[in-house]
């Protein structure tokens, strides 16, 4: 068998598996059933990395990235089609691949740029207020103003990123972690927004579909309505995820790695630091707010509560844990992270203590996540045959 053949043979079995485990996890309500099958994946994810499986599949992955991509959605429209009927598992189904495209952009900043963000709920919650708004007061089509939503958080993160420039560290950290305080606070004590109530949001529509309408198939039974957004998250996820690795395979990603690395080194070979810091922010920002839009209209209400800066630490969790710098590690910490407390109550109330523990044996045990980033290819394919 040849090394393309046993490459495009390893996506699949993985991506078999992983959407057999996610179907699993979702459909099971006894709780010790779903620990004893998280306890399965932990123990299976160490066999793994001790095998070297994981490692392979995570090359495979590299050499053959539109392979990869076009697999895990298969995969994944697969998964929404076995569980078409099950509101809660669509919606925690959806919600991961919102909180997926989140993460990729933050994967641009801290893992491509090295720029520190505490505040991506904050963005994420522009884009939905942005879609609350937009729906309300204006006939502008839905898909048009998710796509605005992006800009507008993309354009705020762009100014926050002025001051974020002249300070480095710890201190750049603490100007975002100042902004997610000051962005719930500011929802709150306004009015127009709708305060501490937060305001409604229309569902989506597209060419006269409503995706909040479930979807009727005769003797086959009812759709849920959440397979419409979770496919919808879905393509979106695919899609941020095409586009981090183009970006990371291009002289774009190139430049973001030498800022990274060095930012006096980058300056003194003529890479103009600042504008590519302002680009990774305002570029990561732009998926946050895409992904607040969908939320808000899935949800069909929003609040400041949802907004915490606790959600914040629960997004830079999921970039540590998938290992920071690498998009694929950020689908399976994304389901971990966000799916696991729901379906087991009794640590509900314990998460954020759970992640804090989670985030500091990540960085004393394996400080590369669990699919740390590649060494970067300067010549993709190159060498290969």
């Amino acid at each position: 068998m040849t090394p393309g053949k046993r490459d495009f043979r390893a996506l699949i079995v993985a991506a078999g598996l992983a959407a057999l485990f996610v179907v699993l996890f979702l459909h099971l309500e006894a709780q010790w059933a779903i620990a004893l099958l998280a306890l399965g994946l932990v123990l299976g994810l160490y066999f793994a990395v001790r095998a070297g499986l994981l490692a392979r599949v995570q090359a495979a992955a590299s050499h053959h990235p539109r392979a990869a991509i076009a697999i895990n959605t298969i995969a994944g429209i697969a998964i929404i089609a076995v569980l078409r009927e099950e509101h809660f598992a669509l919606l925690m189904l959806a919600t991961v691949c919102l909180f997926v495209t989140v993460c990729l952009g933050l994967t641009i900043q801290f893992g491509y740029a090295g720029i520190v963000n505490f505040s991506g709920i904050a963005f994420f919650g522009i884009g939905a207020y942005t879609t609350a708004v937009l729906t309300a007061h204006s006939a502008i089509p839905h898909l048009l103003i998710i796509i605005v939503s992006g800009l507008v958080s993309g354009l705020i993160g762009s100014l926050l990123i002025l001051p974020m420039l002249r300070t480095r560290g710890h201190y750049a950290a603490l100007v975002t972690i100042a902004f997610g305080i000051l962005f719930r606070t500011f929802l709150e004590v306004n009015d127009t927004l709708g305060g501490p109530q937060g305001l409604k949001v229309e569902g989506m529509r597209i060419l006269g579909w409503s995706l909040n309408d479930n979807i009727s198939l005769g003797p086959l039974g009812t759709v849920s309505f959440y397979a419409s957004y979770a496919m919808l998250a879905l393509f979106v996820a695919a899609a941020a995820f095409t586009l981090i690795k183009r970006l990371e395979r291009s002289w774009i990603g190139l430049n973001l790695d030498a800022v990274r690395t060095d930012e006096t080194a980058a300056a003194s070979f003529g890479i103009d630091v600042p504008r590519w810091k302002i680009f990774a922010f305002t570029a990561g920002n732009c998926l946050a707010g895409v992904a607040g839009a969908i939320y808000a209209m899935m949800s069909g209400y929003i609040a400041p509560a949802s907004f915490n800066f606790g959600d914040s630490l629960l997004l830079v969790s999921i970039v540590l844990l998938g290992g920071s710098g690498s998009a694929l590690g950020v689908l399976p910490a994304a389901l971990l992270v966000v799916v696991l407390p729901e379906k087991l109550q009794i640590i509900q109330e314990y998460r954020l203590l759970l992640f804090a523990v989670l985030v500091i044996l990540i960085l004393r045990f394996r400080p590369d996540g669990l699919l740390p980033r590649t060494m970067r290819e300067y010549l993709p394919g190159w060498g290969r045959k």
